[in-house]
């Protein structure tokens, strides 16, 4: 029977395309097993490591609000330090999203390149996109160790990798990964890795990285970017991933592109506006929202990641047998207070 108008279309989209075995149990799309994952296994992010900016409110008047979770030692220490230093100055009020790139990234900071830096920031060399070979993370892991006696790292060294000893990850893919040897999850960022060569954070959707010039330029963190497009791998090593947006990326890959090259706005009008850019832990607010992801050792995001890999949900056919570490997002959610 032919639909008779879009409504009815949509509906027959959603419907089942194969007959259900009704003895047995109907299979649990990746969002059914997130629902019913329990509370013991989702993980609080810390206050302290949540970036959030406002921009300035839309044509409607609605106010439009970003939340970025900044990555944990040992990745990209360098640049994470210096984005709180401009977050406690802040630098980014008054400045504006610049660029928003198809299919790629969006990026903000000053656009007339004059807005005076604050001082102290760090000078981060090329080697810290990675972390890093045997010898410079035994080093590295001895001095968060130092500086952090009750922590506990979130990644092993490549060495123990190669010894085979124990997982560099929570949870690794046994899928190839065109980019690395390995992929996966460590502590609810998705990791890649080369036994020989170290870890490295993955160029997935929403995850926020440094703007630079050309190297040995590797960029201060005061000009960002976030990816809005199908994952860009090939900037992996190459670029420094500081964090992940977690709340409002709508505001941000919904924006009009720039008619310019790469992506940039030809005129200030374009511009988006940002009225602020502040650490959470330095803000009044009540109540202060709280988040978690879904830890990424837990049996409900094995079960989430092989569900995204397989799909045998009602709406699927045939199963993909494999998936790329970015079509495994990791679930993230505020908590109900």
């Amino acid at each position: 029977m032919k639909p008779t108008n879009a409504f009815a279309a949509l509906a027959l989209l959603a419907a089942p395309l194969v007959a259900q075995d009704p003895a047995k149990p109907a299979a649990l799309a990746p969002g059914e097993i997130v629902a019913a994952a329990p509370s013991a296994d989702w993980t609080a992010i810390a206050v302290s490591d949540l970036l959030v900016m406002d921009l300035a409110p839309d044509g409607k008047g609605k106010p439009r609000r970003v939340v970025i979770q900044l990555m944990p030692a040992p990745f990209s220490q360098g640049w994470i330090g210096n984005i709180r230093k401009l977050a406690a100055a802040q630098w980014w009020n008054g400045t504006s999203v610049n660029r928003v790139q198809d299919n790629y990234v969006v990026q903000w900071g000053d656009a007339s390149e004059k807005k005076v830096l604050p001082a102290g920031l760090a000078v981060v060399p090329e080697s810290e996109y990675i972390s890093a070979s045997d010898q410079e993370y035994d080093a590295k892991l001895s001095e968060f160790k130092r500086k952090n006696p009750k922590a506990t790292p979130i990644v092993k060294s490549p060495a123990e990798i190669r010894r085979g000893r124990q997982s560099f990850v929570d949870s690794e893919l046994s899928y190839p990964d065109n980019y690395a040897k390995a992929a996966g999850f460590t502590q609810g960022w998705p990791i890649a890795a080369d036994a020989d060569i170290g870890l490295w954070p993955a160029h997935c959707y929403g995850m926020v990285g440094v703007g630079r010039d050309v190297p040995p330029n590797t960029g201060t963190g005061a000009e960002l970017y976030t990816v809005i497009g199908h994952a860009p791998r090939h900037l992996d090593r190459n670029i420094a991933l500081v964090g992940r947006v977690i709340e409002g990326i709508e505001h941000l890959s919904a924006l009009p592109r720039g008619t310019g090259a790469l992506g940039f706005y030809e005129t200030a009008e374009e511009r988006v506006p940002i009225k602020s850019v502040r650490l959470l832990s330095e803000m009044e607010v009540d109540p202060v929202p709280r988040y978690e992801y879904l830890s990424t050792e837990s049996t409900s995001f094995a079960a989430y990641a092989e569900a995204r890999a397989n799909r045998r949900d009602a709406f699927f056919i045939r199963p993909a047998d494999g998936a790329d570490i970015c079509n495994i997002p990791v679930p993230v959610r505020r908590v109900k207070l």
